[in-house]
């Protein structure tokens, strides 16, 4: 193997939504890094199977639903 080529990896610690938090290693970040997620398995509607909903910003779900909304079944 090539020396110097690969990225560091190191121990971060993880915080899920729930505000559980685990240690992991990774490529992301520094040694002892905080990750704060957004979404994962815990709150995503993929995983979850609750019913998604969308945020509609500065209105743009309404004009695509102006314009394609009747091209649905």
């Amino acid at each position: 193997m090539k020396s110097d080529i690969h990225p560091d990896y190191h121990t971060i610690k993880v915080i899920m939504t729930d505000g559980t938090e685990y240690e992991t290693r990774s490529t992301w970040g520094n040694q002892g890094d905080v990750m704060n997620l957004d979404v994962d398995p815990k709150s995503h509607h993929a995983w979850t199977g609750s019913a998604g909903t969308i945020l509609d910003r500065d209105g743009r779900v309404s004009k695509f639903n102006n314009k394609f909304g009747s091209l649905g079944l």
